[in-house]
This record gives structure tokens, C-alpha cells and sequence, in this order.
């Protein structure tokens, strides 16, 4: 059996400011293109079966299924399909690139808890949680100071430098070529790309960095996601939970979208800068090449 990745821009989704420079598959999670781990993960669920040459398994590239539920689909009469809670088709065993029509409930599978259609930028964070949080083993090829604590399954790429006072709390997937510390907290399942810099006195939590990002010291960012080549003035903060402790709520297009998250901090774009000592409001985003002023507190979405 073969394995295919459809790409699809299907209505209801709006993953900027993530995707104004990417597409989808492209984006990185937990320091690899999204499609790549996609391929790798169906890739493993065919392991060990029968191959059938009239059938293949069909995933959409926005969709994203358990382990367990793509050996269901497996498994199932085919032609068979995966189905989210609003009905849309995530996956398809069957001999086309076309969802089967008109399959009878028996050949219709649930998603389950672990699998959902990437509509929004905040998806692309649960993802990266699923796979950094699935860490078995450690396996560092950087630096390690002795002054470096770490609790919990750590990847530090080539040419890294994890230095003193750095505690790393949780999983943690670090790139090649990047300074971490000294004097800084990392916890929760956080991602940080190849050529990053986190530095003195810095916190990150649950968060995705991308390639060539820059926190430099006094900051903290918490359950967000940074775009290449950001750079944070000293003494940003990313707020990521509500006074009145209910889910996260972020504008999309011209509706206010529940992220159904309790905390949510910001999500910004490539090549954004932030000026010295920005607050941002949770949920809020920053579109590719923009930025803020020394002292700026973002409120709404920066478009432009």
C-alpha cells in the first residue's frame, strides 16, 4: 500500500500569520516540516501490513490522526475514512485522491481525542506539544555546561551551546547552532529551530521558535509561536492567560474565534522585531516584517 499527502486550502481555515510565508506542510514543528512528520507517522502505521495495490492511505495535509487512529483506518473495510467532530474528511483508505462518496456509518471513523484538522495557528501548537511531549530518549550532540540542569528528555543539535544556569524543566527539541543562556527557563514541550538565541534571564514555555529566532534576555514567552528570524527587544512579554481564567479567544478574519485553550500567549510572523519592553495581550498576532515600538502594549492583531 502506498501513502499520499494531499494538499488542500480548504474553507474554514486561516493559519496566518504562520502561513503567510509557508506553506502548511512547510511550516516547522518541533524542528521539522510539518509534512515530513506527517509521511514519517503514516509511513510507520504501514509497517507490517499487507501491501494492496488498488488501495492507498490518503491524508489531507491540514489533518492530523493519532497513531492508534490510522492503524483503525488501517484496519477498517475499505474504503473507509476518518471524520471530525464537524464532519470534515481528515483521512481516506481507497484507490483515488477523491474522498469516497456516500460511505455507510460502519466505514465512517471518529476522530479521536489526539486527532483534528489544523485550522488554526493554535493547532500548530497543540501539534508541536504531541510530538515534543513524545520524546522517549535524550540525545545531545551540542555543548552541555555542568552548570546546566535538565529535567526531562532534551535533542540539542550540532554546534549548540546549552551554558550555565540554564534549567531545562519537560521535553525540549533544540536546533544546531544555537546559544542558550546563560541564566535562562525552559520548560513544557518547547521547540527551539536551528540558529536561535535564548538568553540571560529568559523564560520559554510550551513554545514553538523558529529558525534563526532571537530572545535575548529579560523575556518571557510562553505557549507561542515565533517565526523565523524574530527578533524580541529586551523585556517582551507574552501574557498567556485571561484575569478571568476562561479560554483563549482570537480574532480570524472578522470573527472572534474560541481557541478552546486556557492559555495562549502570541503568534508572530517572520522577521517580526519587537521594540523594548512590548506587552502583549494573549491570542494576539504580528503579520510577517512588522513591528513594534519601544514600550508598545498590543492590544489587537498587527496586520500591516
Amino acid at each position: 500500500m502506498k501513502i499520499e499527502l494531499v494538499t488542500t486550502n480548504r474553507e474554514g481555515a486561516d493559519c496566518r500569520p504562520v502561513t503567510c510565508t509557508h506553506r502548511l506542510g512547510q511550516v516547522s514543528v518541533a524542528n521539522r516540516a510539518l509534512a515530513v512528520w506527517q509521511r514519517e507517522r503514516m509511513a510507520l502505521a504501514l509497517q507490517d501490513r499487507e501491501p494492496q495495490a488498488e488501495h492507498r492511505l490518503w491524508m489531507y495535509d491540514d489533518g492530523w490522526l493519532s497513531m492508534g487512529l490510522m492503524a483503525a483506518l488501517l484496519a477498517a473495510k475499505r474504503p473507509a475514512a476518518v471524520v471530525d467532530q464537524a464532519g470534515e474528511i481528515l483521512a481516506w483508505v481507497g484507490p483515488k485522491a477523491t474522498v469516497p462518496e456516500d460511505l455507510p456509518a460502519e466505514q465512517r471513523i471518529e476522530a479521536d481525542a489526539d486527532s483534528f484538522r489544523i485550522r488554526y495557528p493554535w493547532d500548530i501548537l497543540r501539534v508541536n506539544e504531541i510530538l515534543v511531549g513524545a520524546l522517549a530518549e535524550s540525545n545531545i550532540a551540542g555543548e552541555v555546561s555542568p552548570g546546566c540542569t535538565i529535567e526531562g528528555q532534551v535533542v540539542v543539535g550540532a554546534r549548540s551551546r546549552l551554558l550555565p544556569g540554564v534549567f531545562i524543566e519537560g521535553n525540549a527539541v533544540i536546533g544546531a547552532n544555537c546559544k542558550i543562556g546563560p541564566n535562562c527557563y525552559i520548560r513544557g514541550n518547547t521547540a527551539i529551530g536551528d540558529n536561535c538565541h535564548v538568553g540571560q534571564a529568559v523564560e520559554i514555555k510550551n513554545s514553538l521558535l523558529m529558525n534563526g529566532a532571537s530572545i535575548g534576555h529579560l523575556s518571557y514567552c510562553g505557549d507561542s509561536i515565533i517565526g523565523e528570524k524574530v527578533n524580541f527587544g529586551a523585556g517582551t512579554i507574552t501574557a498567556n492567560l485571561r484575569h478571568d481564567g476562561s479560554s483563549q479567544r482570537s480574532m480570524v478574519g472578522q470573527e472572534l474565534i474560541d481557541t478552546r485553550r486556557r492559555k495562549l500567549g502570541v503568534v508572530v510572523g517572520d522577521g517580526v522585531h519587537t521594540g523594548i519592553n512590548t506587552s502583549f495581550y494573549p491570542g494576539r498576532k504580528m503579520w510577517p516584517g512588522t513591528a513594534t515600538r519601544p514600550g508598545s502594549i498590543v492590544e489587537r492583531d498587527i496586520t500591516q
